[in-house]
């Protein structure tokens, strides 16, 4: 289930990407398998690295000369990286986990180079809100989400940082009424409006059915549960 939309962020053979908080591999392996590049993934979690090298397993090949693919364990706020290291940075539904996000909105700065691309995606925030308003375990889980961001105030710091601004989109709107079920019914996965909704979700990322696919991109700018901006940071001097 990809939220990063490549047509967006166009990866050009021998780009350097960075999939910050990459979790079980989503996007990592995406963007490996899109382009001819080094595709590099980062999580603090080493049981979700453990799961995105499993799945990585399917599409990497050893022996490809244009392609490279590697994971590792590193801290958001310290990443181990120089000045400049990368083409394209991915911070897909991280930022909200963090509590000092704007340390790696600094830390992505750091290691992007100058006019290299970053996309940045959080939870929409009416949709996070009724998520929010049906649960308090929803949130304050471990590891939870520990804010409901504005968009266009994260728009705004990202921007403060040099970037500009160039793309935004909704993703996910299937995906919001699953979340409200949730947390209406947390704890009760068996319950049967769940189960039969995740049955749906499960179908549509499988088959990719015209159906769900059509409603999803009409309902996407209206309850899309995720919002993803893209940004260029500036030239240097």
């Amino acid at each position: 289930m990809k939220t990063v939309d490549f047509k967006h962020f166009q990866l050009k053979p021998g780009d350097r990407l960075l999939d910050l908080g990459c979790g079980e591999g989503r996007h990592v392996i995406a963007a490996y398998v899109e382009g001819e590049i080094t595709s590099v993934g980062v999580d603090l979690c080493l049981k979700d690295l453990q799961t995105a090298k499993e799945r990585a397993a399917d599409f990497v090949d050893g022996d490809d000369s244009h392609r490279a693919f590697g994971l590792a364990n590193a801290n958001a706020l310290q990443l181990p990286f120089a000045d400049n290291s990368f083409d394209k940075i991915i911070c897909s539904e991280v930022l909200e986990h963090i509590p000092d996000y704007q340390a790696v909105l600094v830390e992505i700065e750091r290691i992007l180079k100058p006019g290299g691309l970053f996309c940045a995606s959080v939870p929409r925030a009416w949709p996070e809100k009724i998520c929010w308003a049906l649960s308090d375990a929803y949130h304050e889980v471990e590891g939870g989400h520990l804010r409901i961001f504005k968009a266009s105030e994260l728009r705004k710091q990202i921007q403060g940082l040099g970037f500009r601004f160039y793309r935004r989109h909704w993703a996910h709107a299937l995906h919001s009424p699953y979340w409200w079920l949730k947390c209406a019914f947390w704890g009760q996965d068996n319950n049967p409006l769940v189960k039969s909704y995740h049955k749906l979700l499960v179908w549509d990322l499988l088959d990719r059915p015209l159906l769900t696919r059509t409603i999803e991109r009409g309902l996407n700018p209206v309850m899309g549960k995720s919002v993803v901006m893209y940004f260029q940071k500036g030239q240097a001097a």
